[in-house]
């Protein structure tokens, strides 16, 4: 049974973030922390319930391996996500598997003149594209491992790894790109797989736009 993740955890993760974002400069690790501290909130949270904490189990105890542990994991990680990012973002997730994020600025253009956007997967490099032809421009490869106590481990769930992925975008590209290991398209990211994944994007953004417009003809 998954667990409910306390709206009050939410609505605080939230706010804290809000307050942030403006003045955020921290390192990726940081950022890892800061993820891990939410996760271990939400936890103590849970105990006050009554409820069991992610690594808890009422036959091994505490201490005892769980095999649900990592489905709660990540049914926790998708409620943040889904709280920090915008309507259409968290749909793009739920339905494709990975978040696009327009460059910071919509002004800011690559060398070329056009401007870029990122693709965000989940364990898998940060790929940077431009929109208007579909050019792959490079691969940014950063890591998020997961502090959490007593059972961390290499790899956070995966919509926490994307939501640390946003953050760091969103609050300070520059930092980011410096942070990460550049690489030309295809080290680690199928090229044609990133292809599909831009039709399969501008079709899903397509047919919403065809239901939009179908609501309002309705209404």
């Amino acid at each position: 049974m998954l667990l409910p993740l306390s709206a009050a955890a939410i609505m605080a993760a939230v706010l804290l973030w809000e307050l942030a974002l403006p003045r955020l400069r921290v390192s990726l690790p940081q950022l890892a922390h800061e993820l891990a501290a939410r996760r271990r909130a939400s936890r103590a949270t849970d105990r006050s319930r009554g409820t069991l904490a992610s690594g808890e189990h009422p036959r091994f105890g505490p201490q005892g391996y769980d095999p649900g542990r990592e489905l709660r994991a990540e049914q926790r990680a998708r409620e943040l996500l889904r709280s920090c990012v915008n309507e259409e973002e968290w749909a793009m997730y739920r339905d494709l598997g990975f978040l696009r994020v327009w460059a910071p600025s919509r002004a800011v253009t690559h060398t070329d003149g056009a401007p870029y956007a990122y693709l965000l997967y989940p364990h898998r490099p940060i790929v940077a594209y431009i929109p208007q032809t579909g050019a792959l421009l490079n691969e940014y490869c950063v890591a998020f491992p997961d502090e959490t106590r007593p059972y961390g481990s290499a790899r956070l769930p995966d919509a926490d790894d994307v939501l640390a992925k946003w953050m760091a975008l969103t609050a300070d590209e520059r930092r980011l790109i410096a942070d990460a290991n550049m690489h030309l398209p295809g080290r680690q990211v199928d090229p044609q797989q990133v292809r599909e994944d831009l039709a399969r994007l501008a079709r899903w953004e397509r047919e919403r736009l065809e239901r939009a417009a179908g609501s309002v003809r309705a209404a």
